[in-house]
């Protein structure tokens, strides 16, 4: 499906977190958009982060930690191996709902394409999916919930700049981040390259902040170590949001790494 991106707000007006009514996340309309298929951007993603994932033995993550999950269910996949206990933090109510019925009564057909390439890439994970997303614990709030060095390893995907179009605020959601992890922890995330504020279906326009790999340097360079940003080419099976790909990126929290967070 091809769409006109949406119109800029006025000028002047800057739309944050709070302005957009989170509860009502379209999930049926975002999932059938990006999810109900695996996409070029899907396979690129999940490769990226399985390679991260594959560095760390089966149960040696006592507790990571997946940022404003959503309804996207791969990157809790794909933590399922390496990771004994799994925090989907997320703010809105449709969404949350989606994911307790998802882990409580099993996943939509949907998402055994996207289980099977990340068993593919990382066989250490579960023969089945239900095995995996066992170690989920669905958990409603914010980066602002997060407590500093709480994770081995915490994974975000399309968040800190798809909920506002203020930078500022953008910066505090990938600085809560980084603070989740403990010292010497993973950071391993994925951001819409250049995308405007857009619509999902024919809702309303959600805020978002453009940012290309100069913008996640200026936050990530000051909070991190080892930083590296990949980039995927724009997925043209995806609807029209007005990105212009994708960036990949994983680093550590600086810090003499302490002993694992015990689960």
């Amino acid at each position: 499906m091809d769409r006109t991106p949406p119109s800029p707000p006025p000028a002047g007006r800057i739309r944050r977190n709070r302005d957009a009514d989170w509860n009502a996340w379209p999930v049926d309309d975002y999932l059938a958009e990006n999810y109900r298929r695996l996409h070029p951007c899907d396979i690129g993603v999940i490769r990226h982060h399985a390679a991260v994932y594959r560095r760390f033995p089966p149960d040696s993550l006592a507790r990571t930690l997946e940022l404003g999950a959503g309804p996207n269910l791969y990157p809790l996949m794909l933590a399922g191996a390496a990771s004994r206990g799994i925090d989907a933090v997320e703010p809105s109510a449709a969404s949350v709902g989606y994911l307790r019925e998802q882990l409580d009564h099993g996943i939509d057909d949907s998402w055994r394409p996207f289980y099977a390439l990340c068993r593919s890439l990382d066989p250490a994970l579960p023969a089945g999916s239900a095995d995996a997303l066992r170690r989920v614990r669905v958990v409603r709030g914010t980066a602002d919930d997060l407590a500093p060095g709480a994770y081995d390893l915490a994974s975000m995907n399309f968040v800190a700049e798809s909920v506002t179009e203020d930078f500022g605020e953008f910066t505090a959601v990938c600085d809560a981040f980084v603070r989740a992890v403990r010292p010497g922890g993973t950071l391993l995330a994925a951001f819409m390259e250049r995308m405007p504020s857009y619509r999902i279906g024919t809702g309303p326009v959600w805020p978002a902040c453009p940012v290309d790999e100069a913008a996640l340097r200026a936050v990530f360079v000051p909070r991190t170590s080892g930083l590296r940003v990949v980039r995927l080419a724009k997925d043209r099976t995806l609807p029209e949001y007005g990105d212009t790909g994708v960036l990949l990126l994983t680093a550590e929290r600086p810090g003499t790494p302490a002993p694992p967070v015990q689960g």
